[in-house]
């Protein structure tokens, strides 16, 4: 019942986010510059945003079919719609003037601002259906609604998200019921084609600008960091009230007197100084579990549990393995479950069939959960790739790390957490207390790595240094005479994606480098053997197909080094380049 009231609370407050609080006028803009307010208009929008929010959701969770739809392309769409009607608000007699044979697009425009118009009911839809995907990622609430219950119980899950539109489309009405008064008392400010229309047409078109240049969330960034309006930590109590009520409801063997026996702290002073665990949160595949849910409470009392935030084309991700094969061996019988939460960074990563080739490649036997929504990963709120969170038998997080490195510390938190759930279980039971040295492991010294990670796609390609950046479509690329350092270039006739460059001919690429090893993130629907060069001393051929993670070189030494990358034949696709 208290997420029920948590998830009511939180569409509320969700109005007074700064992620929000910039596209609030294209809601109550939209309902109060007709020349009489219209409330059918008013309460279409946010019906149509309300049920967008909860198909977009279901969308996602239930489809493969936008699995290779970029995160951003969502924000072009919200912000073209957006933009759009701002035109016709500006400019209310612009597609009079388009001739008859203009193409059926211009047509189907034409139609559309006419009916907008003349207060259509289609405008009003498609303006709210336009903001679901914006708003229904603006609360923390929104990932952690679902948390436990979705993956669960569906009717549940659907009744906490419907309780959380609902929240948020009551607040929409009465902020815009207040517009509507101050309209009336200013009078005939609203003519449709009068200064007041075209300023909301412009603040239309401006919102829909932020929206696709990500300035929105520049701005949401800013207020937070000036703690302005920081609705998300009201938010964040009343979830953590609701875990704690849950902890409460645990078996009372965790309340024992014991705890203080063996120096480990009582269960009221671990509530003062740890966070309780987010569960897993709208799941999108599950591995190595027999194709059954795994969730992290249900080890609550029983368990301690690693969660491992990875993604399989990380180097950095793949150089802790080792360490996690080696834990799950050695403490699975003493009461350790590590989960691996798969959160991708490139559309291919979402694909569960790769995943799995990619665990099977690694020999990973303990569980691995995808969470293709960044759901979980923001329950948490994660940034980096790897990350691990300990969550001792009580369910808290009592301890995390955020890249390699501190294998120690780690092995020794885990061996406390599960000295500690021993005690509380009354087990008499010796957990070991030596430091594993797994095989296979390939030491860093990150000091000496000097170049970042490039990327390819157009979306984060800022370190091109032959073309133009940022830029969509197709470019012809040319080798200049002097190669800066930590630059890419490239050769030949590429095309853009957003993750993604793809050579249509005999291309290459040339990048000077400060590290010892040299991987690429490629891949290839037909195949291509590429030839790879160090310092012009042939290394070796590498034959790219499948979406993964390549070595191009494997230095003795760190240094400063040329790779050139000679690309035979069209239709390699590559992502990135990172460094070790």
């Amino acid at each position: 019942m208290l997420l029920l009231v948590t998830s009511f609370v939180a569409g509320i407050l969700t109005i007074l986010a700064p992620c929000i609080l910039p596209l609030l006028p294209v809601i109550v803009g939209h309902s109060i510059t007709d020349a009489t307010p219209s409330r059918r208009r008013l309460f279409v929008v946010v019906l149509s945003l309300g049920i967008s929010i909860v198909l977009f959701t279901l969308l996602l969770k239930a489809s493969t079919l936008l699995i290779d739809i970029p995160e951003d392309f969502w924000k072009w769409i919200s912000g073209g719609i957006i933009f759009f009607f701002g035109l016709t608000m500006l400019f209310p007699n612009i597609w009079e003037g388009f001739s008859l044979a203009n193409t059926l697009n211009l047509k189907s425009n034409k139609v559309l601002a006419t009916g907008y118009q003349k207060n259509s009911i289609w405008g009003d839809v498609i303006i709210g259906a336009s903001l679901g995907p914006i708003f229904s990622a603006c609360s923390p609430t929104y990932f952690v609604i679902l948390a436990t219950v979705l993956p669960v119980s569906f009717f549940l899950g659907i009744v906490y998200l419907f309780s959380y539109v609902l929240g948020l489309s009551l607040a929409l009405i009465v902020i815009a019921l207040i517009g509507e008064r101050i309209m009336i008392k200013i009078g005939r400010v609203s003519d449709p084609r009068g200064w007041f229309k075209k300023i909301f047409g412009i603040v239309f078109i401006l919102v829909a600008i932020a929206i696709i240049s990500g300035y929105d969330k520049k701005l949401q960034i800013s207020l937070l960091d000036a703690g302005f309006l920081d609705v998300t930590k009201i938010e964040q109590k009343l979830l953590d009230k609701n875990e704690e009520k849950d902890a409460n409801e645990n078996t009372e063997v965790a309340e024992k007197p014991s705890i203080k026996e063996n120096n480990f702290i009582s269960l009221e002073e671990k509530k003062k100084k740890f966070t309780l665990a987010p569960d897993i949160s709208t799941p999108d595949g599950f591995i190595n579990t027999n194709n059954l849910p795994i969730t992290i409470s249900e080890f609550k009392g029983k368990k301690v549990v690693l969660l491992d935030i990875w993604t399989y084309s990380c180097i950095n991700c793949q150089r802790t393995i080792p360490y996690l094969k080696e834990w799950h061996k050695k403490y699975e019988g003493e009461g350790l479950v590590i989960i691996g939460l798969h959160t991708p960074e490139f559309s291919f990563e979402k694909v569960q069939k790769n995943v799995e080739k990619a665990a099977k490649d690694f020999g990973i036997k303990y569980p691995v959960v995808l969470d293709n929504d960044f759901s979980t990963w923001n329950a948490y709120k994660n940034r980096y790739w790897p990350r691990k969170y300990l969550i001792d038998v009580d369910g808290y997080i009592v301890y995390d790390h955020a890249g390699e490195g501190q294998y120690k510390e780690t092995e020794v938190a885990i061996q406390k957490a599960l000295m500690e759930r021993a005690d509380r279980l009354n087990m008499d039971m010796e957990v070991s207390s030596n430091i594993s040295s797994p095989e296979n492991v390939v030491s860093v010294d990150s000091s000496k790595v000097r170049s970042l990670e490039i990327y390819f796609g157009w979306g984060r390609n800022e370190f091109l240094g032959n073309g133009v950046a940022s830029a969509t479509g197709e470019q012809v690329f040319t080798l200049p005479k002097s190669i800066l350092p930590n630059k890419l270039y490239l050769e030949g006739i590429w095309v853009f994606n957003y993750e993604y460059a793809e050579n249509k001919n005999t291309a290459s690429i040339v990048f000077n480098y400060e590290a010892k090893n040299v991987y690429m993130a490629a891949g290839s629907s037909e195949g291509v053997e590429i030839e790879i060069y160090k310092d012009d001393v042939f290394v070796k051929k590498i034959t790219i197909k499948n979406e993964m993670l390549y070595s191009m070189i494997e230095g003795s030494d760190y240094g400063k080094h040329e790779l050139h990358i000679v690309i035979p034949k069209a239709r390699l696709q590559v992502f990135t380049f990172t460094f070790g």
